[in-house]
């Protein structure tokens, strides 16, 4: 199974998804993030936090969700849409649900509370792809409306 993490920038959160995914995952599963506008870079402080985790951030970069090398199976969008911030809609044949998550890149305060930023979502994020890996998936997968259904129960998920 192939799983997108999307978003905007993807410099933070999707890419926090996409390596912790691939460090949960089992073998044949796999995670990429994209964005609809990608800054380009991923964040240090999120690389830092990975780091700290012992998650590899190998292979993992800012790029656009148009240039991707395999189709997804689902698409996980992580924009935090209550924040007013417009998640990309990808344009394919997929399953979609939405797992919406603060940005900590727009965090401000002190280091302690913009580092406290970056947790919090990595925290949301990994709880919500433990639950998704949890799932009865080979089953699930003969039956695309409960598995949306699933998924998108799972969005509601925090730690």
């Amino acid at each position: 199974m192939n799983v997108l993490f999307l978003c905007t920038g993807n410099s933070c959160r999707s890419i926090l998804a996409e390596a912790t995914f691939n460090h949960l995952a089992p073998a044949g599963w796999h995670a990429t993030s994209a964005g609809s506008q990608p800054t380009g870079q991923v964040h240090p402080r999120a690389l830092a936090l990975l780091a700290r985790e012992g998650i590899s951030a190998e292979g993992c970069h800012s790029k656009p969700w148009n240039d991707l090398p395999v189709v997804p199976d689902v698409v996980v969008t992580v924009c935090a849409n209550a924040a007013g911030e417009t998640c990309p809609a990808y344009l394919g044949p997929v399953l979609r649900t939405h797992w919406g998550v603060a940005d900590p890149a727009h965090a401000t305060g002190t280091e302690a509370q913009i580092d406290a930023a970056f947790l919090a979502a990595y925290r949301t994020l990994r709880v919500r792809i433990e639950a998704f890996l949890a799932l009865p998936l080979a089953g699930l997968r003969q039956e695309p409306a409960r598995l949306q259904a699933a998924l998108d129960r799972i969005g509601t998920l925090l730690p």
